[in-house]
């Protein structure tokens, strides 16, 4: 999956349609995470350094479709980007194909940077719309996907728009880049062994990924919550664990897969329980094989965290996505803690280690491996979906290298 990269093309005097994902956590209505701003800035330094002008387009996250919103308006993070840049960031309007942001893109001079009102105060955004599309592909020369996290999704600007820019460039940004070549050397000839490590609160999200794994991987580790569906498909006791009863027949079938294709399933053998899901109440008891009634699992236990880190740091290959218990609370952070902490050990020995985007990114970030690993994806379910091999509509709209 190499595709035609914003370097490969020349921008000077384009107008370089750009999609990115400044879908950014907010507090209090200020940025409580710029990261996702920060990962895009070296496109946007790249195309207006070389005199391109750069028009942005993103989402932030889930206004009604039926018009401006002020909690959902990107006019903050037009400050906020145009702080980190250096340099002013045009914000013409509160909606995103109006007049006024005809008129300011039609009036950019070169290394100009612009940055449209959330593209989902129009329900077209979500479906695809070829008439909304329209209006935003007029304001490009060249079209850029720079939004990994998005590029799972066929929403107008990341599928529509590009198709409605015939016969103009379609290139991936930097941050695309780096996702492509990552995420997809995991998936294409891993150095074995190949681990997956897979967590996280609900099979039902990574049903596909466990699939996937179990036909390509050595080892799968899964933790977190989606654990307890797999152990009451088993037949062992769960006391009042978080299972997802209409998944415990995928779940038997996994297990049947795995035999089948000889892959190594690791399920939790020991688990750290509370009587109360909260971080501070609660009997708080470390329980071996089965959970006794009234106890729910919230972390992997010390045996377990011992054997998955010992798989670990004998793999070659290492993908990690979702969580080993609840990391925010103290009590139940440490089987997630030394899964970052393996990653970091087994990046030093020359393992390729790509962790996942989501709360798996929070996780590295919290616990120090962030910068000590190959990679961490900005994505959550569209790392999931290039891991598991789905179809991504983001990416293959563009131009082949």
């Amino acid at each position: 999956m190499t595709k035609k990269t914003i370097e490969q093309v020349e921008v000077s005097g384009q107008r370089v349609l750009t999609r990115v994902d400044f879908n950014v956590p907010k507090k209090d209505g200020a940025i409580s995470d710029d990261r996702r701003i920060r990962e895009a800035i070296p496109t946007i330094k790249n195309i207006a350094d070389r005199g391109g002008r750069v028009v942005l387009m993103s989402h932030l996250g889930r206004p009604s479709g039926k018009g401006f919103e002020a909690e959902y308006s990107l006019k903050s993070l037009a400050e906020h980007l145009s702080v980190l840049l250096g340099k002013p960031v045009a914000f013409p309007s509160t909606d995103c194909v109006d007049g006024a942001a005809a008129k300011a893109v039609s009036e950019m001079n070169d290394g100009d940077v612009l940055l449209l009102e959330n593209v989902r105060f129009h329900e077209g955004e979500k479906t695809g719309d070829s008439a909304f599309a329209d209006k935003l592909a007029a304001y490009g020369d060249v079209y850029c996907n720079d939004a990994f996290g998005t590029s799972h999704r066929s929403d107008a600007s990341m599928v529509a728009v590009p198709k409605a820019m015939a016969g103009k460039p379609h290139v991936c940004g930097l941050l695309v880049n780096k996702e492509i070549k990552h995420l997809s050397a995991a998936l294409k000839d891993p150095a074995r062994p190949f681990t997956a490590v897979l967590g996280g609160a609900k099979v039902s999200d990574k049903i596909k990924a466990v699939e996937h794994f179990i036909r390509h991987a050595d080892n799968v580790l899964i933790g977190g919550a989606m654990a307890y569906t797999f152990l009451e498909a088993l037949g062992k006791g769960v006391g009042k664990s978080r299972v997802e009863r209409d998944q415990i027949s995928e779940a038997k079938r996994l297990i049947e897969l795995a035999k089948l294709e000889k892959s190594d399933v690791h399920l939790p053998e020991d688990h750290v329980c509370s009587t109360e899901f909260a971080e501070s109440s609660g009997d708080i008891e470390v329980f071996e094989d089965e959970i006794p009634e009234g106890y729910l699992g919230l972390d992997i236990g010390p045996e377990t965290q011992s054997r998955f880190a010992s798989i670990i740091a004998k793999s070659k290959t290492v993908v990690w996505a979702g969580p080993m218990g609840v990391f925010e609370w103290r009590p139940f952070r440490i089987g997630t803690m030394e899964v970052a902490n393996s990653l970091i050990d087994a990046t030093a020995a020359g393992a390729t280690t790509v962790v996942g985007g989501g709360d798996t990114a929070a996780a590295a970030e919290q616990f120090g491996a962030a910068d000590k690993v190959t990679h961490v994806s900005t994505g959550g379910g569209a790392s999931l979906a290039m891991l598991s091999g789905d179809p991504m509509p983001g990416i293959e709209v563009l131009d082949d290298a």
